[in-house]
């Protein structure tokens, strides 16, 4: 049974919630305008450039003409709101930061900053994890799985099993920021006894199985990272960095 958050629970969540949707906002609204400059052929411009504002009516196509006018307008109303968007993450992220330095030993705070201490594991992912299921009272290891959105979906039928693939009906917040720790873990936590795991099994170098084996990473890692918090047992060959708040 699914346990029913309290308010004060899910209000908890908010700013975390918050903060990855303005991010996936961020990115959608900037490859939309790079679509719009590769349209016209200009391929070489960082729209994320603090002064891109100011170089657009300056920018070429290849054949020497500039951006059409209707463009460049929906271009700078881009511009408009990717500073709005950028404000308002800085502002999560700072009111984050305030509330850990003033009472680090409030509520959920000890669990983040312990993540955050895992190198390659930034506060943004350790509070998102921490709120949205780390702290959650689930049994065991395959509840854990299950919540996160990352274990097998069977279908039985009499003596016969056939695996379906990968059940998507846990967290979609969870899984999806799993997996992209999974891929960071391989880069910052490469002599871990999961980084290790992940390299032995993909040694035949085919695409095909990095990608199956990097969702079964995802999920040993969250698990690891559950039993961190709850027992403080340290994933194996896990190096941790201090954390400046």
């Amino acid at each position: 049974m699914v346990q029913i958050p309290t308010l004060e629970e899910e209000d908890a969540r908010r700013p975390a919630r918050e903060h990855d949707s303005l991010v996936r906002e961020q990115t959608r609204l900037v490859n939309r305008m790079k679509s719009r400059l590769v349209m016209l052929g200009i391929t070489d411009f960082n729209i994320k450039l603090v002064k891109a504002g100011q170089k657009l009516a300056g920018l070429r196509t290849p054949n020497g003409e500039p951006i059409p006018p209707n463009t460049l307008a929906e271009l700078y109303r881009g511009l408009e709101r990717l500073a709005v968007i950028r404000k308002q993450i800085k502002a999560i992220e700072q009111a984050r930061l305030q509330r850990l330095k003033e009472n680090p030993n409030h509520g959920t705070n000890p669990p983040v900053l312990m993540l955050a201490e895992v190198l390659g594991l930034g506060l943004g992912t350790a509070d998102l994890l921490v709120h949205e299921v780390l702290t959650r009272n689930l049994r065991d290891d395959r509840a854990v799985g299950r919540y996160g959105g990352m274990t097998g979906s069977p279908d039985e039928s009499g003596k016969t099993r056939r695996e379906q693939g990968l059940a998507k009906a846990g967290n979609w917040r969870v899984r999806h920021t799993s997996l992209q720790l999974a891929w960071r873990w391989l880069q910052h936590q490469k002599d871990s006894a999961l980084a290790q795991w992940y390299f032995q099994r993909t040694a035949d170098g085919r695409g095909v199985t990095r990608k199956t084996m990097i969702v079964a990473l995802a999920r040993k890692i969250l698990i690891a990272l559950w039993r961190y918090v709850t027992t403080g047992e340290l994933p194996a060959g896990v190096v941790l960095k201090p954390v400046a708040i």
